[in-house]
């Protein structure tokens, strides 16, 4: 990356470059000022010491051409994007585009997003350089470099879960990009996920009191958002082609297998770029890409009889206690599937989950059987009593338990049964500290 010295060099020069009228124009004008712009001549009748004269005058003409070339294309790719990679169409030109939205900057202004007119606002806005928003947001299928890292959490179905977090500045894009922008676009209100003021006891509270449960999963949520449906957010956000695109690309990345060859190691593409599952734009953007399936799915519950509501990938549909009539589930989860197809998403067809009164019924991992409203299994309740108390009693925690996790289980209870949580995080504080 260019020092602050050079940057400012560089945007002087394309400073001067755009006064003179172009590169051409500026080239042309610096040989003249520099004396070594050579008056063109017929060398039919020089003689060979004024030919020899004339050709050295050519060569140093053209040597100091090549130079300021140089320069201005070094000036060029400081204020330009130039490209973004493999298979990503740029263009530098900021013409209109046809897929940019008649009324765009009309739009922008009704969502109350920032102006971005250009990759230089946008860079400036996040506190780059161009050259470092263009490192950020480029692509390469064979990368030796990558601007997240991996790990991986355990499934609750058994097996890992590969989570590609942002690197610090790229996270440090993506949580602007967040907070000025994907925050301030709609959202469906039966969305609960990733949302201030929701939560998944908020989502699980709207099924209380339910005859029947319906729990429907998306398969593959993450990946099946790729770069163009991002692009489009975007977009449709009222963002024109560039910025569409630089934004896009600054929240996905491929889906990566890491692979050594020679002592280097490799990050290979193994499809599309998609919505990385860990970076903090994901969750948001897919709220704001679902508002048609919610609004969709929405009328096809208040059609049958039926409420819905959707945190991340998990689509809940309960029939109320005093519904009358049959409840018609086949001809829900028919209708589910398709309109999920039709908006580019699939059912996930080992996840689908029916449970009826009676049974124990659980929604985001909260039971709302009866009145009492969501609240933790039992289960889980007891497993947090007895690990604080062995605390206390100074004995060791049982394999894959942890102080932080134990913590996270009695928010996650403080959450539903405020005064047991309380409770419970006093106990704690009093073996842990």
């Amino acid at each position: 990356m260019a020092t602050d010295s050079q940057a400012n060099r560089l945007r002087d020069l394309w400073r001067a470059i755009e006064q003179a009228g172009g590169t051409d124009k500026y080239i042309q004008s610096q040989l003249r000022e520099r004396g070594f712009l050579v008056e063109r001549r017929e060398t039919d009748k020089m003689s060979k010491a004024q030919l020899q004269r004339y050709k050295k005058q050519l060569k140093a003409e053209a040597a100091e051409k090549r130079k300021l070339k140089r320069d201005a294309w070094q000036a060029y790719r400081a204020q330009h994007v130039v490209h973004l990679g493999e298979g990503v169409f740029w263009n530098d030109q900021t013409d209109f585009d046809r897929w940019d939205l008649r009324d765009a900057d009309e739009r922008a202004a009704e969502n109350e997003l920032p102006q971005l007119d250009n990759p230089g606002q946008l860079a400036a806005a996040l506190g780059l350089e161009i050259a470092q928003l263009r490192w950020m947001a480029y692509h390469r299928d064979a990368a030796t470099k990558l601007h997240y890292y991996r790990f991986t959490i355990p499934k609750r179905s058994g097996g890992e879960r590969p989570i590609w977090a942002p690197h610090k500045q790229l996270k440090a894009a993506q949580r602007w990009i967040l907070r000025n922008i994907v925050e301030r676009l709609p959202v469906h209100g039966a969305a609960h996920g990733f949302l201030p003021g929701r939560s998944i006891a908020s989502n699980a509270a709207q099924h209380s009191g339910a005859k029947i449960i319906v729990k429907v999963d998306l398969k593959d949520f993450f990946p099946t958002v790729t770069l163009p449906r991002v692009k489009g957010v975007f977009r449709k956000a009222g963002y024109r082609e560039q910025i569409a695109t630089l934004l896009a690309l600054l929240c996905t990345e491929a889906p990566r297998e890491i692979a050594q060859h020679e002592g280097r190691t490799y990050y290979l593409s193994l499809g599309p770029r998609c919505l990385p599952q860990g970076a903090p734009t994901s969750p948001g953007l897919t709220n704001t890409l679902c508002l048609r399936l919610d609004r969709r799915l929405q009328g096809l519950a208040s059609k049958l009889g039926w409420r819905y509501t959707r945190y991340a990938d998990d689509l809940t549909f309960s029939l109320p206690n005093g519904h009358n009539g049959a409840p018609r589930v086949g001809a829900l989860l028919g209708a589910i599937a398709h309109i999920a197809a039709d908006e580019g998403f699939a059912v996930h067809p080992d996840k689908t989950r029916v449970s009826r009164e009676g049974g124990r019924q659980r929604v985001t991992g909260l039971v709302v059987n009866g009145d009492g409203g969501p609240r933790v299994p039992r289960a889980i309740k007891r497993q947090i009593r007895a690990a604080i108390h062995n605390l206390s009693k100074g004995k060791p925690l049982k394999e894959g338990e942890t102080l932080s996790k134990i913590a996270g289980w009695v928010a996650y209870i403080h959450m539903t049964d405020p005064k047991l949580g309380k409770k419970l995080q006093e106990q704690l504080a009093a073996v842990s500290g």
